[in-house]
């Protein structure tokens, strides 16, 4: 049996445990369909690097509580009316910022895991991670043009890169709501699973990433990150530079090992 940990995150509305290496992250505001509010955030953007040094995670994955992934901003909160100071406004939501880069930057796997809808940041955030696993329920939405915004926590970044320039501005201009299997045929989503066993499949799916060769995993992802933004010739580059780099890795010498063994090889991020 694989020993549970829990993580402290500083908050009731996120929580976190370590299980089979895997990191659930959960956003727990099951009565407001997990939307973000200022503590959640402040303690996500905590937690993030403290899992990404955390040598017992090899993967993250990110879900809600409740029937819903993430509604996006409290709209209690900015039905209050419009900030009243522009320039703190911006600075409090630069650092906001950090969560979505931090997800796409961390050196190990991400996945989030939809058991409902996601909305606006919520839908951003899920696509700020590697991979993305719906329940047959979910659906995803901009949401922005609904509230009179244009959008923020990297979603035209994301949105543009995963679908393409003309499908991302319909969803931005249009806040369509796109159920699982269209996000499965535009390449949202991953994989569509029934909505009972969601937990289950999407955690399977990390435990078999985060059994996987931790500094391997590391430059993969650094390398597909460089790929959203480099020429052919610096992608050439790094990846003969980590490829290189890989081979002198203990973990290099005990796959070959265990590939002539005929056995699953051990892991151990050296």
């Amino acid at each position: 049996m694989r020993d549970r940990r829990h993580v402290e995150t500083g908050s009731d509305e996120l929580l976190c445990h370590v299980e089979g290496r895997v990191a659930v992250v959960t956003l727990h505001r099951p009565d407001a369909r997990n939307a973000l509010t200022l503590g959640m955030k402040d303690a996500l953007r905590a937690l993030l690097p403290a899992l990404a040094d955390d040598r017992e995670v090899g993967c993250v994955l990110l879900t809600g509580a409740g029937g819903a992934f993430c509604a996006g901003g409290d709209t209690k909160v900015m039905a209050q009316g419009p900030p009243t100071e522009r320039e703190p406004r911006v600075a409090m939501l630069r650092r906001e910022h950090e969560i979505p880069a931090a997800l796409h930057r961390l050196p190990k796997p991400t996945l989030a895991a939809l058991p409902g809808p996601a909305a606006g940041a919520g839908f951003a955030l899920a696509l700020a991670c590697d991979l993305r696993v719906l329940a047959e329920s979910a659906f995803v939405t901009t949401a922005y043009a609904r509230l009179g915004l244009s959008g923020d926590y990297g979603a035209s970044w994301f949105l543009t890169r995963l679908v393409g320039t003309a499908k991302a501005r319909e969803l931005l201009f249009t806040a369509a709501r796109v159920d699982a299997n269209e996000c499965l045929r535009l390449g949202i989503a991953n994989r569509v699973v029934p909505d009972a066993s969601l937990a289950s499949d999407a955690e399977a799916l990390a435990r078999q990433i985060a059994a996987g060769p931790p500094i391997a995993l590391r430059y993969m992802k650094q390398n597909l990150n460089l790929a959203l933004v480099a020429p052919l010739e610096a992608c050439l580059d790094e990846e003969a530079e980590r490829m290189v780099a890989g081979a002198f890795t203990e973990d290099y010498v005990e796959a070959v090992k265990a590939f002539g063994e005929k056995r699953a090889p051990r892991f151990r991020g050296r």
